[in-house]
């Protein structure tokens, strides 16, 4: 089985684009998996403050590492897997060895229509508090999009991972994925990544794209967080974010300047 990735920024496609990538029977996809967060408790067992570390060489690490990815997609009948998680930005340089013909699409939107779409779904369950926000019941749009944007956010963090990615020297082997262009154009988007994957074409039904995970959203605290249904559509929207914190998060959209990433 070939495994490729899929990484990016939140909210910004990755359940859509594995929704319409899984209707080819050839291809396994879905939302962000728990492979990620596996791959970081390997890689805490192998530091120096595991005594039974020293008693791993690198083949062996690398082997590990392989054997967990593999083994997230054993169940999989498919003959080309994509995993989904923000970290994989960050660890190019460990993918490049373990998956040396992989790929990665990385899927980018502007920041600040990330933010508004976050606190959209806020005001959906407001009688729910959200995991997203460690379940804290006492901010306000401002403090719920600091805590998105600091370091250790969903959206600073994979932002700095984008931005590591980009500059590194793994970005052959990188595809970003716009989420406006994604809506706008399913088909010629979906045609550049067969192209970069070298796959041949699938006829791809973009009117009606399904994609569920009602019971891992309901325990987070975001009920449709993960639901993709109907069409592949284009809306026009106006924020909902007040007019000052729009403006903070409007200008970050990095990516389409290489020279300011590198």
């Amino acid at each position: 089985m070939q495994i490729h990735f899929i990484s990016g920024l939140p909210r910004s496609g990755s359940t859509l684009l594995a929704a319409i990538l899984r209707q080819n029977p050839i291809f396994s996809a879905g939302m962000s998996s728990p492979t990620g967060s596996l791959y970081k408790l390997m890689e805490r067992g192998f530091a120096a403050n595991n005594e039974a570390a020293v008693q791993i060489n690198d083949d062996q690490r690398r082997g590990l590492l392989r054997g967990l990815i593999a083994a997230m997609h054993a169940g999989s009948s498919a003959e080309i897997s994509f995993d989904t998680n923000r970290l994989w930005a960050a660890r190019l340089p460990a993918l490049a060895q373990l998956y040396p013909e992989s790929k990665v699409i990385l899927c980018v939107r502007d920041v600040a229509w990330i933010m508004d779409s976050f606190e959209r779904l806020y005001r959906r369950n407001p009688f729910e508090p959200s995991g997203v926000y460690d379940f804290d019941v006492n901010g306000t749009v401002y403090s719920r999009c600091g805590a998105l944007a600091s370091g250790n956010g969903p959206v600073g963090w994979a932002l700095n991972a984008l931005r590591e990615a980009m500059a590194g020297e793994q970005r052959d082997r990188l595809l970003l994925v716009e989420y406006e262009e994604l809506y706008k154009s399913p088909g010629g988007t979906v045609s550049a990544i067969y192209k970069f994957l070298g796959q041949e074409p699938f006829a791809h039904d973009f009117a009606r794209v399904e994609y569920s995970a009602s019971e891992f959203d309901r325990n987070l605290g975001a009920p449709g967080l993960h639901d993709v249904s109907g069409a592949v559509r284009w809306k026009t929207r106006k924020t909902i974010l007040p007019p000052d914190l729009f403006a903070i998060y409007g200008n970050d959209q990095f990516w389409r300047e290489p020279r300011r990433a590198a």
